[in-house]
Protein backbone atom coordinates (compact mmCIF):
# COMPACT_ATOMS: atom_id res chain seq x y z
CA UNK A 1 0.00 0.00 0.00
CA UNK A 2 2.58 2.36 -0.57
CA UNK A 3 2.06 5.89 -1.81
CA UNK A 4 -1.48 4.65 -0.55
CA UNK A 5 -2.71 8.03 0.81
CA UNK A 6 -1.55 10.20 -1.60
CA UNK A 7 -3.62 8.07 -4.50
CA UNK A 8 -6.76 8.09 -2.57
CA UNK A 9 -6.45 12.07 -2.36
CA UNK A 10 -6.66 12.25 -6.42
CA UNK A 11 -8.77 9.06 -6.65
CA UNK A 12 -11.18 10.85 -4.07
CA UNK A 13 -11.56 14.05 -6.35
CA UNK A 14 -12.27 12.03 -9.31
CA UNK A 15 -14.93 9.99 -8.03
CA UNK A 16 -16.98 12.22 -6.23
CA UNK A 17 -16.41 13.99 -9.48
CA UNK A 18 -18.55 11.07 -10.87
CA UNK A 19 -21.14 11.20 -8.29
CA UNK A 20 -21.91 14.45 -8.53
CA UNK A 21 -22.35 14.91 -12.43
CA UNK A 22 -24.10 11.81 -12.44
CA UNK A 23 -26.55 11.78 -10.02
CA UNK A 24 -29.62 13.28 -12.20
CA UNK A 25 -28.40 12.07 -15.99
CA UNK A 26 -32.15 11.93 -16.91
CA UNK A 27 -35.75 12.30 -14.75
CA UNK A 28 -36.79 9.55 -13.21
CA UNK A 29 -40.09 7.31 -13.16
CA UNK A 30 -41.46 4.99 -15.83
CA UNK A 31 -44.88 6.98 -16.21
CA UNK A 32 -43.59 10.42 -15.74
CA UNK A 33 -40.43 10.09 -18.39
CA UNK A 34 -43.00 8.38 -20.68
CA UNK A 35 -44.44 12.21 -20.72
CA UNK A 36 -41.36 13.71 -21.23
CA UNK A 37 -40.65 14.52 -17.21
CA UNK A 38 -43.34 17.14 -17.50
CA UNK A 39 -44.94 16.07 -14.68
CA UNK A 40 -45.44 19.05 -12.63
CA UNK A 41 -48.73 20.29 -12.78
CA UNK A 42 -50.02 16.96 -13.73
CA UNK A 43 -48.30 14.78 -10.98
CA UNK A 44 -51.03 12.54 -9.29
CA UNK A 45 -49.41 9.46 -8.31
CA UNK A 46 -46.45 8.61 -5.87
CA UNK A 47 -43.63 9.92 -8.28
CA UNK A 48 -45.37 13.32 -6.87
CA UNK A 49 -42.79 12.65 -3.97
CA UNK A 50 -39.84 13.64 -6.39
CA UNK A 51 -41.35 16.25 -8.75
CA UNK A 52 -44.17 18.20 -6.96
CA UNK A 53 -45.19 17.01 -3.11
CA UNK A 54 -48.47 18.82 -3.55
CA UNK A 55 -49.88 16.44 -6.38
CA UNK A 56 -50.54 14.03 -3.70
CA UNK A 57 -53.56 15.71 -2.47
CA UNK A 58 -54.72 14.10 -5.71
CA UNK A 59 -53.02 10.37 -5.47
CA UNK A 60 -55.02 7.98 -4.74
CA UNK A 61 -54.58 5.41 -1.64
CA UNK A 62 -52.37 2.78 -2.52
CA UNK A 63 -48.75 0.88 -3.80
CA UNK A 64 -46.84 1.85 -6.73
CA UNK A 65 -43.35 -0.19 -7.99
CA UNK A 66 -41.89 0.36 -11.34
CA UNK A 67 -38.57 -0.93 -12.42
CA UNK A 68 -36.15 0.93 -15.18
CA UNK A 69 -32.59 0.16 -16.89
CA UNK A 70 -30.53 2.97 -18.23
CA UNK A 71 -28.93 1.25 -20.84
CA UNK A 72 -26.07 3.82 -21.36
CA UNK A 73 -23.10 3.53 -24.06
CA UNK A 74 -20.48 6.66 -24.75
CA UNK A 75 -17.53 6.96 -27.21
CA UNK A 76 -14.10 8.77 -26.59
CA UNK A 77 -11.49 9.19 -28.83
CA UNK A 78 -8.66 10.91 -27.06
CA UNK A 79 -6.47 13.57 -28.78
CA UNK A 80 -3.38 15.00 -26.78
CA UNK A 81 -0.73 17.93 -27.41
CA UNK A 82 2.28 17.23 -26.08
CA UNK A 83 5.21 19.91 -25.99
CA UNK A 84 8.90 18.28 -26.37
CA UNK A 85 12.03 20.16 -24.82
CA UNK A 86 12.73 22.16 -27.66
CA UNK A 87 8.85 23.68 -28.00
CA UNK A 88 7.69 21.78 -31.02
CA UNK A 89 3.87 21.07 -30.46
CA UNK A 90 2.83 17.64 -32.04
CA UNK A 91 -0.91 16.06 -31.65
CA UNK A 92 -1.63 12.62 -31.16
CA UNK A 93 -5.04 10.38 -31.33
CA UNK A 94 -5.92 7.46 -29.11
CA UNK A 95 -7.93 4.96 -30.25
CA UNK A 96 -11.59 5.26 -29.69
CA UNK A 97 -12.94 3.83 -26.33
CA UNK A 98 -16.09 2.63 -25.18
CA UNK A 99 -18.11 2.88 -21.99
CA UNK A 100 -20.94 0.48 -21.00
CA UNK A 101 -23.70 0.16 -17.99
CA UNK A 102 -24.58 -3.64 -16.48
CA UNK A 103 -28.00 -4.90 -16.85
CA UNK A 104 -29.05 -3.20 -13.66
CA UNK A 105 -32.74 -1.80 -12.41
CA UNK A 106 -33.26 1.68 -10.75
CA UNK A 107 -36.40 1.13 -8.57
CA UNK A 108 -39.26 3.15 -7.34
CA UNK A 109 -41.13 2.04 -4.89
CA UNK A 110 -43.83 3.46 -2.10
CA UNK A 111 -47.83 3.97 -0.77
CA UNK A 112 -49.66 6.82 -0.10
CA UNK A 113 -52.60 7.00 3.05
CA UNK A 114 -55.36 9.66 2.83
CA UNK A 115 -56.94 11.03 5.96
CA UNK A 116 -59.51 13.27 6.88
CA UNK A 117 -63.17 14.12 6.80
CA UNK A 118 -62.97 14.90 3.01
CA UNK A 119 -59.88 13.13 2.51
CA UNK A 120 -57.88 16.40 2.50
CA UNK A 121 -54.98 15.01 3.78
CA UNK A 122 -52.64 12.54 2.25
CA UNK A 123 -49.19 10.64 3.31
CA UNK A 124 -46.93 9.77 1.48
CA UNK A 125 -43.73 7.58 1.98
CA UNK A 126 -41.15 5.73 -0.77
CA UNK A 127 -37.77 4.77 -2.00
CA UNK A 128 -36.09 5.61 -5.24
CA UNK A 129 -32.46 5.75 -6.81
CA UNK A 130 -30.98 8.07 -9.19
CA UNK A 131 -31.09 7.18 -12.86
CA UNK A 132 -27.61 7.28 -12.58
CA UNK A 133 -25.16 5.54 -15.29
CA UNK A 134 -23.00 3.34 -13.49
CA UNK A 135 -20.37 2.85 -16.45
CA UNK A 136 -17.63 0.84 -16.76
CA UNK A 137 -14.45 1.64 -19.51
CA UNK A 138 -12.18 -1.37 -20.85
CA UNK A 139 -8.32 -1.14 -19.43
CA UNK A 140 -7.34 -2.16 -22.46
CA UNK A 141 -7.60 -1.83 -26.25
CA UNK A 142 -5.98 -3.33 -29.12
CA UNK A 143 -3.60 -4.84 -26.33
CA UNK A 144 -2.57 -1.45 -25.59
CA UNK A 145 -3.75 0.53 -22.27
CA UNK A 146 -6.80 2.38 -22.84
CA UNK A 147 -7.08 6.17 -23.14
CA UNK A 148 -9.64 6.87 -20.62
CA UNK A 149 -7.68 4.43 -17.59
CA UNK A 150 -6.74 8.17 -15.46
CA UNK A 151 -10.31 9.38 -15.80
CA UNK A 152 -12.45 5.89 -15.00
CA UNK A 153 -12.22 2.46 -15.15
CA UNK A 154 -15.32 1.46 -13.50
CA UNK A 155 -18.35 2.75 -11.22
CA UNK A 156 -19.34 -1.20 -10.43
CA UNK A 157 -20.99 -1.34 -6.72
CA UNK A 158 -21.58 2.26 -6.38
CA UNK A 159 -25.34 1.98 -5.22
CA UNK A 160 -27.09 5.54 -3.70
CA UNK A 161 -31.12 5.90 -2.82
CA UNK A 162 -33.15 8.60 -1.74
CA UNK A 163 -35.88 7.73 1.66
CA UNK A 164 -38.79 10.29 1.21
CA UNK A 165 -41.30 11.10 3.80
CA UNK A 166 -44.32 13.80 1.64
CA UNK A 167 -47.38 15.26 3.24
CA UNK A 168 -49.74 16.95 1.32
CA UNK A 169 -52.98 19.23 2.15
CA UNK A 170 -55.88 20.54 0.07
CA UNK A 171 -57.91 22.95 2.16
CA UNK A 172 -60.01 23.52 -1.20
CA UNK A 173 -60.59 22.12 -4.40
CA UNK A 174 -58.58 24.92 -6.18
CA UNK A 175 -55.00 24.78 -4.00
CA UNK A 176 -53.13 21.94 -2.87
CA UNK A 177 -49.68 22.38 -0.70
CA UNK A 178 -47.23 20.04 -0.15
CA UNK A 179 -43.74 19.31 1.29
CA UNK A 180 -41.40 16.20 1.81
CA UNK A 181 -38.49 14.81 3.68
CA UNK A 182 -35.66 13.45 1.85
CA UNK A 183 -32.45 11.41 3.18
CA UNK A 184 -29.54 10.51 0.24
CA UNK A 185 -28.03 7.46 1.40
CA UNK A 186 -25.41 4.53 0.03
CA UNK A 187 -22.46 4.18 -0.79
CA UNK A 188 -19.80 5.29 -4.00
CA UNK A 189 -17.10 3.35 -5.46
CA UNK A 190 -14.76 4.00 -8.15
CA UNK A 191 -11.54 2.76 -9.76
CA UNK A 192 -8.85 4.65 -12.00
CA UNK A 193 -5.52 4.43 -12.98
CA UNK A 194 -3.27 6.84 -11.44
CA UNK A 195 0.66 7.75 -12.85
CA UNK A 196 2.74 6.80 -9.87
CA UNK A 197 6.04 7.83 -12.18
CA UNK A 198 8.25 10.30 -10.31
CA UNK A 199 10.53 10.43 -13.26
CA UNK A 200 8.53 11.33 -15.42
CA UNK A 201 10.23 12.67 -18.69
CA UNK A 202 13.79 12.07 -17.14
CA UNK A 203 13.65 8.39 -17.20
CA UNK A 204 10.48 7.36 -19.11
CA UNK A 205 8.25 8.52 -21.60
CA UNK A 206 4.75 10.43 -20.22
CA UNK A 207 1.89 7.81 -19.46
CA UNK A 208 4.41 5.09 -19.15
CA UNK A 209 1.82 2.22 -18.33
CA UNK A 210 5.20 0.40 -15.94
CA UNK A 211 4.39 2.93 -13.60
CA UNK A 212 0.64 2.75 -13.62
CA UNK A 213 -1.32 2.53 -10.80
CA UNK A 214 -5.37 1.20 -9.96
CA UNK A 215 -6.82 3.01 -7.47
CA UNK A 216 -10.56 1.83 -5.88
CA UNK A 217 -12.10 4.89 -3.74
CA UNK A 218 -14.87 3.16 -1.52
CA UNK A 219 -17.11 6.68 -0.34
CA UNK A 220 -19.73 5.92 2.24
CA UNK A 221 -21.79 5.46 4.34
CA UNK A 222 -23.45 8.85 3.09
CA UNK A 223 -26.22 10.38 4.76
CA UNK A 224 -27.60 13.39 3.70
CA UNK A 225 -30.35 15.13 4.45
CA UNK A 226 -32.71 17.19 2.28
CA UNK A 227 -36.28 18.42 1.38
CA UNK A 228 -39.03 19.63 -1.26
CA UNK A 229 -42.27 21.83 -1.51
CA UNK A 230 -44.89 22.17 -4.09
CA UNK A 231 -48.03 24.00 -4.76
CA UNK A 232 -50.79 23.08 -7.30
CA UNK A 233 -53.52 25.72 -8.00
CA UNK A 234 -56.78 24.40 -10.39
CA UNK A 235 -58.21 28.05 -11.11
CA UNK A 236 -60.56 25.83 -13.74
CA UNK A 237 -61.37 22.61 -14.25
CA UNK A 238 -59.57 22.16 -17.14
CA UNK A 239 -56.14 23.96 -16.25
CA UNK A 240 -53.77 23.09 -13.66
CA UNK A 241 -50.34 25.62 -12.46
CA UNK A 242 -47.51 23.65 -10.72
CA UNK A 243 -44.64 24.45 -9.04
CA UNK A 244 -41.98 22.50 -6.98
CA UNK A 245 -38.39 23.47 -4.98
CA UNK A 246 -35.65 20.74 -4.18
CA UNK A 247 -33.68 21.48 -1.56
CA UNK A 248 -29.87 20.75 -2.17
CA UNK A 249 -28.11 17.87 -1.13
CA UNK A 250 -24.78 18.37 1.37
CA UNK A 251 -22.67 15.42 0.84
CA UNK A 252 -19.82 15.11 3.43
CA UNK A 253 -18.95 11.02 4.03
CA UNK A 254 -16.08 9.50 4.52
CA UNK A 255 -13.88 7.43 2.40
CA UNK A 256 -11.45 4.63 2.00
CA UNK A 257 -8.84 3.26 -0.88
CA UNK A 258 -7.23 0.20 -2.04
CA UNK A 259 -4.08 0.91 -4.49
CA UNK A 260 -2.60 -1.61 -6.81
CA UNK A 261 1.09 -0.02 -7.58
CA UNK A 262 3.78 -1.23 -9.80
CA UNK A 263 6.74 -2.60 -8.72
CA UNK A 264 8.89 0.12 -10.21
CA UNK A 265 12.45 0.70 -7.72
CA UNK A 266 11.54 4.00 -7.40
CA UNK A 267 8.51 3.14 -4.87
CA UNK A 268 10.37 0.70 -3.13
CA UNK A 269 10.88 2.82 0.14
CA UNK A 270 7.77 4.51 -0.01
CA UNK A 271 4.92 3.92 2.99
CA UNK A 272 2.31 6.14 5.01
CA UNK A 273 0.68 7.01 7.78
CA UNK A 274 -3.05 7.19 7.54
CA UNK A 275 -5.33 6.40 5.10
CA UNK A 276 -8.68 8.16 5.85
CA UNK A 277 -10.55 11.27 4.78
CA UNK A 278 -13.50 13.15 4.26
CA UNK A 279 -15.35 14.02 1.33
CA UNK A 280 -17.17 17.58 1.02
CA UNK A 281 -19.11 18.93 -2.17
CA UNK A 282 -23.25 20.12 -2.65
CA UNK A 283 -25.93 18.77 -5.03
CA UNK A 284 -28.24 21.52 -6.49
CA UNK A 285 -31.40 22.72 -5.92
CA UNK A 286 -33.50 22.66 -8.42
CA UNK A 287 -37.08 24.79 -9.48
CA UNK A 288 -39.82 23.44 -11.21
CA UNK A 289 -43.07 24.84 -12.76
CA UNK A 290 -45.57 23.74 -15.08
CA UNK A 291 -49.03 23.95 -16.88
CA UNK A 292 -51.39 21.17 -17.82
CA UNK A 293 -54.48 21.66 -19.62
CA UNK A 294 -57.14 18.75 -19.46
CA UNK A 295 -59.49 20.18 -22.20
CA UNK A 296 -61.80 16.99 -21.79
CA UNK A 297 -61.58 14.06 -19.12
CA UNK A 298 -59.50 12.24 -21.51
CA UNK A 299 -56.61 14.27 -22.75
CA UNK A 300 -53.92 15.69 -20.46
CA UNK A 301 -51.54 18.06 -21.32
CA UNK A 302 -48.34 19.81 -19.74
CA UNK A 303 -45.62 22.26 -20.56
CA UNK A 304 -43.05 22.40 -18.06
CA UNK A 305 -39.92 24.45 -16.71
CA UNK A 306 -36.90 23.00 -14.73
CA UNK A 307 -33.89 24.55 -13.87
CA UNK A 308 -31.22 22.73 -11.94
CA UNK A 309 -28.77 25.11 -10.28
CA UNK A 310 -25.51 23.40 -10.76
CA UNK A 311 -23.20 26.66 -10.32
CA UNK A 312 -23.75 25.62 -6.53
CA UNK A 313 -21.38 22.76 -7.55
CA UNK A 314 -18.46 24.75 -7.56
CA UNK A 315 -16.03 23.10 -5.58
CA UNK A 316 -15.09 19.58 -3.82
CA UNK A 317 -13.19 19.85 -0.74
CA UNK A 318 -11.37 16.48 0.51
CA UNK A 319 -9.63 16.87 4.03
CA UNK A 320 -7.50 14.05 5.25
CA UNK A 321 -7.03 13.14 8.73
CA UNK A 322 -3.64 12.68 9.97
CA UNK A 323 -1.92 11.64 7.12
CA UNK A 324 1.94 11.56 6.80
CA UNK A 325 3.56 9.89 3.79
CA UNK A 326 7.29 8.94 4.27
CA UNK A 327 10.64 8.08 1.96
CA UNK A 328 8.41 9.32 -1.74
CA UNK A 329 11.05 10.35 -4.12
CA UNK A 330 10.80 14.35 -4.57
CA UNK A 331 9.06 14.63 -0.97
CA UNK A 332 10.15 15.71 2.13
CA UNK A 333 9.51 12.91 4.80
CA UNK A 334 7.37 13.65 6.53
CA UNK A 335 4.79 15.07 4.10
CA UNK A 336 2.18 16.10 5.90
CA UNK A 337 -1.22 15.96 3.54
CA UNK A 338 -3.77 19.05 4.13
CA UNK A 339 -6.84 19.61 2.47
CA UNK A 340 -7.48 19.91 -1.31
CA UNK A 341 -9.93 22.14 -2.78
CA UNK A 342 -10.74 21.12 -6.47
CA UNK A 343 -12.67 23.56 -8.17
CA UNK A 344 -15.69 22.70 -10.81
CA UNK A 345 -17.13 25.48 -11.89
CA UNK A 346 -20.35 23.71 -12.87
CA UNK A 347 -23.38 25.97 -14.27
CA UNK A 348 -26.79 25.92 -14.15
CA UNK A 349 -28.78 23.90 -16.57
CA UNK A 350 -32.47 24.46 -17.73
CA UNK A 351 -34.69 21.68 -19.20
CA UNK A 352 -38.06 22.62 -21.21
CA UNK A 353 -40.76 19.81 -21.41
CA UNK A 354 -43.97 19.22 -23.23
CA UNK A 355 -46.03 15.96 -22.47
CA UNK A 356 -48.95 14.16 -21.65
CA UNK A 357 -51.33 11.24 -21.86
CA UNK A 358 -54.91 10.21 -24.09
CA UNK A 359 -56.74 7.53 -21.85
CA UNK A 360 -59.24 5.74 -24.33
CA UNK A 361 -61.64 3.07 -23.04
CA UNK A 362 -60.81 -0.46 -24.94
CA UNK A 363 -63.54 -2.62 -24.95
CA UNK A 364 -64.27 -1.52 -21.32
CA UNK A 365 -60.44 -1.15 -20.19
CA UNK A 366 -58.86 2.16 -19.28
CA UNK A 367 -55.63 2.73 -21.39
CA UNK A 368 -53.59 5.62 -21.33
CA UNK A 369 -51.42 6.13 -23.77
CA UNK A 370 -48.33 8.52 -23.24
CA UNK A 371 -45.95 10.74 -25.51
CA UNK A 372 -43.23 13.60 -24.41
CA UNK A 373 -39.92 15.23 -25.08
CA UNK A 374 -37.57 17.26 -23.43
CA UNK A 375 -34.42 19.26 -23.86
CA UNK A 376 -31.48 19.91 -21.45
CA UNK A 377 -28.95 22.23 -21.25
CA UNK A 378 -25.34 20.70 -20.07
CA UNK A 379 -24.07 21.63 -16.46
CA UNK A 380 -20.81 20.76 -17.48
CA UNK A 381 -18.28 23.73 -18.73
CA UNK A 382 -16.53 21.91 -21.77
CA UNK A 383 -12.95 21.95 -20.33
CA UNK A 384 -14.18 19.90 -18.01
CA UNK A 385 -15.61 17.13 -19.60
CA UNK A 386 -13.97 13.75 -19.56
CA UNK A 387 -15.08 9.95 -19.81
CA UNK A 388 -15.45 10.03 -16.02
CA UNK A 389 -17.96 13.16 -16.39
CA UNK A 390 -19.64 13.14 -19.69
CA UNK A 391 -22.77 15.25 -20.11
CA UNK A 392 -24.09 17.52 -22.75
CA UNK A 393 -27.19 19.42 -24.18
CA UNK A 394 -29.82 16.51 -24.98
CA UNK A 395 -33.17 15.45 -25.95
CA UNK A 396 -35.10 12.96 -24.40
CA UNK A 397 -38.20 11.81 -26.44
CA UNK A 398 -40.76 9.14 -24.47
CA UNK A 399 -43.08 7.14 -24.71
CA UNK A 400 -45.29 4.50 -23.29
CA UNK A 401 -48.46 3.46 -22.04
CA UNK A 402 -50.75 1.36 -19.36
CA UNK A 403 -53.95 -0.40 -18.69
CA UNK A 404 -56.27 -0.55 -15.27
CA UNK A 405 -57.22 -3.69 -14.91
CA UNK A 406 -60.68 -3.39 -12.80
CA UNK A 407 -60.74 -0.16 -10.18
CA UNK A 408 -57.29 -1.44 -8.53
CA UNK A 409 -54.45 -1.80 -10.52
CA UNK A 410 -52.87 -0.35 -13.09
CA UNK A 411 -49.68 -1.65 -15.45
CA UNK A 412 -47.46 0.73 -16.82
CA UNK A 413 -44.43 0.45 -19.64
CA UNK A 414 -42.37 2.69 -21.18
CA UNK A 415 -39.11 3.97 -23.57
CA UNK A 416 -37.55 7.14 -23.59
CA UNK A 417 -33.97 7.94 -25.69
CA UNK A 418 -31.59 9.55 -24.69
CA UNK A 419 -29.93 12.07 -27.62
CA UNK A 420 -26.89 13.33 -26.62
CA UNK A 421 -25.02 16.36 -28.87
CA UNK A 422 -21.25 14.79 -29.60
CA UNK A 423 -18.37 17.42 -28.31
CA UNK A 424 -15.24 18.05 -29.51
CA UNK A 425 -12.68 19.09 -26.50
CA UNK A 426 -9.72 20.71 -28.24
CA UNK A 427 -6.43 19.58 -26.73
CA UNK A 428 -5.51 23.39 -26.13
CA UNK A 429 -8.99 24.43 -23.92
CA UNK A 430 -8.35 20.84 -22.24
CA UNK A 431 -8.45 21.47 -18.26
CA UNK A 432 -8.05 18.14 -16.50
CA UNK A 433 -4.26 16.45 -16.18
CA UNK A 434 -3.54 13.34 -15.16
CA UNK A 435 -3.14 12.08 -11.72
CA UNK A 436 0.37 12.20 -11.01
CA UNK A 437 0.44 12.58 -6.81
CA UNK A 438 4.65 11.58 -6.89
CA UNK A 439 5.60 13.69 -10.10
CA UNK A 440 9.43 15.00 -9.33
CA UNK A 441 9.64 17.37 -12.14
CA UNK A 442 8.73 20.66 -12.65
CA UNK A 443 7.31 20.06 -16.60
CA UNK A 444 3.63 20.25 -16.97
CA UNK A 445 1.52 16.86 -17.36
CA UNK A 446 -0.40 16.82 -20.77
CA UNK A 447 -4.15 17.18 -20.73
CA UNK A 448 -5.93 13.76 -20.48
CA UNK A 449 -9.68 14.83 -21.30
CA UNK A 450 -8.89 16.58 -24.83
CA UNK A 451 -10.67 14.69 -27.96
CA UNK A 452 -13.83 13.72 -29.49
CA UNK A 453 -17.00 12.55 -27.30
CA UNK A 454 -20.58 10.87 -28.11
CA UNK A 455 -22.85 9.44 -25.96
CA UNK A 456 -26.55 7.63 -26.21
CA UNK A 457 -29.07 6.19 -23.70
CA UNK A 458 -31.84 3.89 -24.19
CA UNK A 459 -34.20 3.73 -20.34
CA UNK A 460 -36.95 0.65 -20.28
CA UNK A 461 -39.43 0.66 -17.68
CA UNK A 462 -42.20 -0.88 -16.40
CA UNK A 463 -44.60 -0.87 -13.47
CA UNK A 464 -47.91 -1.58 -11.27
CA UNK A 465 -49.76 0.37 -8.97
CA UNK A 466 -52.26 -1.19 -6.76
CA UNK A 467 -55.06 1.08 -5.13
CA UNK A 468 -56.85 0.61 -1.94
Amino acid sequence: MKLRTLAFIFAALASTEAMAAGLFFAERGVRPIARGGAFVAGADDLHSIWYNPAGLADAEPGLLLDLAWLNYGSEFTRKTRVVDSAGTIRYFDSPMVEGSTPILPIPTSGGVLKFGKAKEFTLAGGTYAPYTAITSFPERVNGDPASSRYSLVSLDGSLLVILNGAFSYKPIEELRIGAGVQMLVGTFRSSLYMSANPADRLLSAPEDPAYDAMAQLNVGPIFSPSGNMGITVVPKPWLRIGASFQLPFFVDAPATVQVRLPSAPLLDRAHQEGQSANVKFRLPPIIRFGVEVRPTPEVRVELAYTREFWSMHDNITVTPSNVKLYDITGFPSPYNVGTINLPRNFQDSNSFRLGGEYTPTLKGYKVPLRLGVQYETSAIPRPYLSPLTFDSDKVIIGVGGGIHLGKQWRLDASYARVIAAPVTVSPEEAAIGRVSPVAGNPTSAEKINGGHYSAYANIFGIGVEYKF
